[in-house]
């Protein structure tokens, strides 16, 4: 399949599938999360539903229990003691506890007086501590609201009647002793029923089975586990085992409750590994929470049929749609098929990849290839123009093409038609020191000045400028006629360069102006002028413009400059050799001076410099040096004939020759004075046991004895008799301490023919006798 249709095919079926694959998702999407959202609406609603049902059953035993406890039965029983005697009083408080069993079954009732010390249930009757409840008693006491709900997980023991009773045993027989085996839900009155922190008369507890409160919990399979948790968010009101099962969870349900401070509330959570949506609502009447936990896929189920409807009908709506992409690519295919067949008869040459390529690639290169030639070809002529430009200048400048070879090809080029004269203006750098260019940068600097001159003079005006050499080069073209406005005129437009420069590139020049000329023949001899006037700027100085005209004659050098030069030359010579750089300068500021003085044609001024150059290696070559190797290629003489200017010429000097010269012969006296100052102590070393002085030194050496004494106080410190002398008192005290020779011994062993004065000659060194040292020592 061509690579165009197959992209085309590709594009219609993805616009056209794309918005099934959308809508079917985002159908299905909707219908999921609404049903998820109704079915938790469903249980939410139930559980509202189950909370009432049981609130009400407490709300109306609340109710019967208000009305007992505020009966005149029950408020005169409070007031005073009661025995086993006063039957018929017991058994009407129990007969009020029958009553609240019309509201719900009961599992047990208490009336108890802790102020008495008496309890009524509803089967007996006794004092606190007979009965099981004496145990709650005390938790009760810490609740401040007279009305509470308690739930209670421990199962209640059986309580039978106390023999103290004072009941009928045939009543006692009628009244079956209370055996619970279930959990309880209390229902604690304080009496009298004002809240207050003072210690209650006494308390009516009505306890209920969890068993029978369950009964109002919603058994539908479709709202999952339902339980409830009591305001310490215990676990009650449910099978047992789910405690554990749920214990992380009922955490996650108080911080939401707390975070929210919302009565009720769903989320989706995992339980055991499976994601389950959580419904709670928490009761305002006793603060339970009652909890509602079902299976995600239990409320997804219904999603499965409409995710499989969905599918079928995406899955159509995608094959009619491919249907529809292929005729219609084809279709809007057929243009472009016929556009290829007539492109593959071109006979014109296309770059074969190896690969399949796209439609429209294949005919744009076809097409691309009838034009790129004729294209190519004129970008070429039009950057070989340039440099045809240049090279023809070139050719002119030097003398390489004649005046009727201009004429016949000078046509081509666009070169200045009518003039009345011509002038020649020639640019060099001065200098690159001090800036923030390097020597390599030359090069890139004269192209960059080349171009600013063709951008800043019109083309009426010039030829095109050139390179030639260290020079940037310009023959101008003017119609004005008098010889004065023409060399101003010249003037100004190398004004106008050189402050463009300046600016621009921060760079130093100087530029050289010809002789005004008319015949085009003539412009070799004027590029040679201009040339010639900027040599004047070895004794004129740097950043100047300088016409042919300005430049002096030369005159005729006086013989005596040079008796005086050399007699300069050989003071700086002498300065050189005994490393004094202030000397050095002194000189050669007046040999400087004196060139200054006598106004030397700049001509002069290199043949000079070149004799300096030469009296500065004859130095090298006197100490056995290599002028290369001491001075370095910078030092050269062809290095010294590129200089233009007198100051380029003075730092050159002192930087290249003078520094580099004295480090030189600074290096080698100071070698030459060691290897004097080791020979002469290995003299001492090898004859301090004979007669030896500095003559007989210099004698050995072949060197002056005052020159051998000056080199060896430099180089050890000391004169040459001390430190003879002190090598001796060295060997003595030796000798001294490993040996049993005499003094008198020693003295001979070292040459004094005295052993008095070998004596004097050791206390002046050492500061005691020879003597004394020995007993010291040992």
């Amino acid at each position: 399949m061509p690579k165009y249709l197959l992209r085309l095919l590709c594009f219609t079926m993805i616009l056209g599938a794309l918005p099934v694959i959308v809508i079917g998702s985002v159908s299905y999407s909707i219908a999921s999360r609404d049903i998820e959202q109704k079915v938790r609406e469903s249980n939410l609603q139930i559980l509202h539903q189950t909370q009432m049902r049981v609130e009400q059953v407490l709300r109306s035993l609340q109710l019967s229990s208000i009305q007992y406890v505020n009966s005149p039965l029950v408020l005169q029983a409070m007031k005073k003691p009661l025995d086993s005697s006063e039957f018929q009083e017991i058994r009407d408080l129990t007969s009020g506890f029958n009553n609240l069993q019309a509201v719900t079954n009961i599992d047990q009732a208490y009336l108890v007086n802790l102020d008495q010390d008496w309890v009524v249930s509803m089967r007996s009757f006794g004092k606190l501590d007979d009965f099981s409840i004496r145990d709650r008693i005390g938790s009760y006491l810490t609740y401040t609201n007279s009305l509470f709900w308690v739930t209670q997980n421990d199962h209640l023991s059986t309580e039978s009647i106390p023999a103290s009773a004072g009941i009928a045993e045939e009543s006692q027989e009628q009244m079956p002793t209370l055996i619970s085996s279930n959990d309880v839900v209390s229902m604690v009155f304080k009496i009298p029923m004002v809240p207050t922190n003072v210690r209650p008369k006494g308390f009516l507890v009505i306890d209920i089975a969890d068993a029978e409160i369950s009964t109002f919990l919603s058994q539908n399979p479709n709202t999952g586990d339902m339980y409830v948790l009591d305001r310490d968010q215990n676990f009650f009101l449910n099978e047992h085992g789910q405690e554990e099962k749920y214990a992380t969870l009922n955490e996650e349900i108080q911080a939401k409750v707390e975070t929210s401070n919302q009565a009720e509330g769903f989320f989706n959570a995992e339980v055991e590994g499976n994601q389950v949506a959580v419904s709670y609502r928490k009761s305002p009447l006793n603060g339970w929470l009652y909890v509602s936990v079902v299976s995600l896929g239990q409320i997804t189920a219904q999603s499965q049929k409409i995710a499989l409807v969905t599918g079928v009908a995406t899955l159509v709506m995608l094959c009619v749609t491919g249907l529809f992409a292929i005729y219609g690519s084809r279709r809007m295919y057929s243009p472009i098929s016929r556009l290829l067949q007539f492109t593959k008869g071109l006979d014109s040459p296309v770059l074969q990849t190896g690969r399949r390529q796209d439609e429209f690639i294949y005919i744009e290169e076809r097409l691309s290839t009838l034009f790129s030639s004729e294209k190519s070809l004129r970008e070429q002529m039009k950057g070989q123009h340039v440099h045809l430009e240049e090279f023809f200048m070139t050719k002119l400048l030097t003398g390489k093409i004649s005046e009727e070879d201009f004429r016949y090809q000078g046509e081509r080029y666009d070169f200045p038609a009518d003039w009345s004269s011509l002038g020649v203006l020639t640019l060099q750098i001065d200098t690159l020191e001090g800036t923030r260019y390097e020597e390599q940068d030359r090069d890139l600097l004269l192209f960059a000045v080349n171009n600013m001159v063709g951008e800043l003079l019109p083309a009426e005006l010039r030829f095109t400028p050139v390179m030639i050499d260290d020079a940037q080069v310009t023959v101008l073209a003017s119609r004005l006629n008098d010889e004065l406005q023409l060399k101003e005129w010249m003037h100004t437009q190398a004004e106008w360069i050189r402050e463009r420069v300046v600016t621009y590139l921060n760079l130093p020049v100087s530029i050289g102006i010809s002789r005004s000329y008319f015949a085009i023949g003539d412009t070799p001899r004027a590029y040679q002028e201009s040339r010639e006037a900027l040599q004047g700027r070895v004794s004129l100085g740097s950043r100047i413009i300088l016409h042919y005209e300005d430049i002096q004659p030369r005159g005729q050098t006086e013989a005596a400059l040079y008796t005086q030069l050399r007699m300069i030359e050989d003071q700086l010579a002498s300065a050189l050799k005994q490393g004094d750089e202030e000397k050095t300068d002194m000189y050669f500021t007046q040999y400087l001076g004196l060139l200054a003085d006598k106004k030397l044609h700049f001509s002069e001024y290199p043949v000079i410099m070149v004799q300096l150059l030469s009296r500065v290696y004859q130095l090298v070559q006197e100490q056995g040096g290599d002028v290369a190797e001491v001075l370095g290629e910078k030092a050269s003489m062809a290095q010294l004939l590129k200089l233009s200017t007198l100051d380029e010429m003075t730092n050159w000097f002192r930087k290249r020759l003078f520094v580099p010269v004295i480090r030189f012969w600074r290096e080698q006296e100071e070698s030459q004075y060691m290897n004097i100052a080791r020979r002469m102590i290995r003299l001492i070393e090898e004859r301090y046991d004979r007669e030896l002085s500095l003559e007989a030194c210099a004698e050995e050496l072949n060197f002056h004895p005052v020159y051998l004494s000056r080199v060896f106080k430099k180089e050890a410190g000391v004169n040459f008799t001390e430190y003879l002398a002190e090598y001796r008192m060295e060997k003595a005290k030796t000798w001294l301490q490993t040996t049993n020779l005499k003094i008198s011994e020693i003295a001979e062993k070292l040459n004094y023919t005295n052993p008095t004065a070998f004596i004097r000659t050791f206390r002046k060194i050492t500061g005691t006798t020879p003597g004394k040292y020995r007993e010291q020592q040992r």
